[in-house]
């Protein structure tokens, strides 16, 4: 790609970044599914009895630049959408997209996941299966919560501020966003970029840090999360010298980065300064978000079957996953298996759930018209028939 070719046009689809998107969103079940397995302490209380340091590891690695990477994604899919339907039509489809299905689904899965992790405190507490509401005594009560659709609605309001800065008068951004433009270009732009996260997540253990859930999440994650977003806005408008960057870079952005992870882990394993440690997460974060969107740009430029279909069905996994997740662990609790089987059993199976649902529920329905925009036909199973009516 040519450092001086024109953005691409608002009709023309990314597909690097949908296949970046899909693997995003698959790795999402690989961390969820990871956490019931944990050795480190874990926010949540339905942990299997077999715990691995791989799944610790696997934790880390993609809390590292997963949302970061997705967060870049959603402020440049937003400045597309601005371009080409303008401020209000952002709104309208970041309304239909991310409000209507919030709205309907969020009941359904906050009632599926509570059911969820009551069974597996049942298998915990009373070694069987059951609802019973006493084995939950104990728990932290967190009152209710976004769970892990907690991503969609701050994705929501980000949008919703973006469609209102968006009309006021351009050259009141103009200087931030060249400013921005211009540090990300530099070598050591990751290095100046990971500051306001730094001053965002001073507050927490390894600067890791764990969201609320909260219908008023607190200050923190507005900032920290914001920032990517924000950097995604600034994305488009920059992509053709971006891209270029990020794709010649993508292997020196990947061994830097991993540079900062482990003098983030090493300073955090051996109590060194904390600031340190919670800095350097912080710029490998940047650094592994820019190296998978090269590495995308570079290699996924194309559509692929396989995350052709994944990006589809991306947004459909994405909500129903987690419960899944829970139900798995429960069902493989106490087995006589390794930890990392239970993983790879337990990560295939809520894949597997995922996709076959959406194949039958959602990709042909008025589910995927909500989710996606779009109803994908039913593929016809006839055979050619030739004019004289053979076959």
């Amino acid at each position: 790609m040519s450092e001086h070719a024109p953005p691409a046009p608002a009709g023309v689809r990314l597909h690097a970044l949908d296949n970046l998107r899909a693997i995003l969103m698959w790795l999402g079940i690989v961390l969820h599914v990871s956490a019931v397995y944990a050795t480190h302490p874990m926010p949540n209380v339905w942990l299997d009895e077999q715990r691995t340091v791989v799944a610790d590891a696997l934790i880390t690695v993609i809390h590292v630049f997963r949302m970061p990477a997705f967060f870049i994604l959603s402020g440049f899919f937003a400045a597309l959408l601005a371009k080409s339907r303008g401020p209000a039509g952002l709104l309208r489809h970041r309304l239909a997209r991310l409000a209507l299905p919030f709205a309907i689904f969020w009941p359904i899965l906050w009632l599926l996941t509570s059911l969820a992790v009551l069974l597996f405190l049942n298998r915990l507490a009373l070694n069987q299966w059951g609802f019973d509401l006493a084995v939950a005594a104990n728990v932290p009560d967190k009152g209710i919560s976004t769970m892990h659709m907690w991503f969609l609605w701050l994705l929501l309001w980000f949008c919703v501020i973006a469609s209102v800065l968006m009309r006021l008068p351009r050259h009141w951004f103009t200087p931030v966003a060249s400013m921005l433009a211009w540090v990300a270009r530099q070598p050591w732009g990751f290095a100046l970029l990971a500051l306001p996260l730094l001053f965002a997540t001073a507050g927490y253990p390894r600067g890791f840090i764990v969201n609320s859930g909260s219908f008023l999440p607190p200050w923190n994650e507005w900032v920290h999360y914001g920032v990517y977003f924000a950097f995604g806005l600034v994305l488009y408008g920059q992509q053709a010298v971006l891209f270029a960057q990020f794709q010649r870079r993508w292997l020196l952005c990947a061994l830097v980065g991993l540079v900062f992870f482990v003098l983030s882990e090493g300073v955090t394993r051996r109590h060194g300064p904390m600031l340190l440690g919670a800095y350097s997460f912080h710029c490998a974060a940047w650094l592994w978000s820019f190296a998978s969107i090269g590495l995308a740009l570079r290699f996924l430029q194309s559509r692929h079957k396989v995350l052709g279909y994944l990006a589809d069905s991306a947004y459909w996994v994405y909500l129903v996953h987690f419960p899944l997740t829970i139900l798995f662990g429960a069902l493989l609790y106490q087995l006589p298996l390794p930890a990392l089987v239970k993983i790879a059993i337990n990560i295939s199976a809520t894949t597997l759930v995922c996709l076959g649902s959406y194949r039958l529920f959602v990709r042909h329905t008025w589910i995927g018209a909500l989710l996606n925009g779009t109803r994908h036909p039913q593929p016809s199973h006839d055979l050619p028939i030739t004019a004289d009516g053979r076959v």
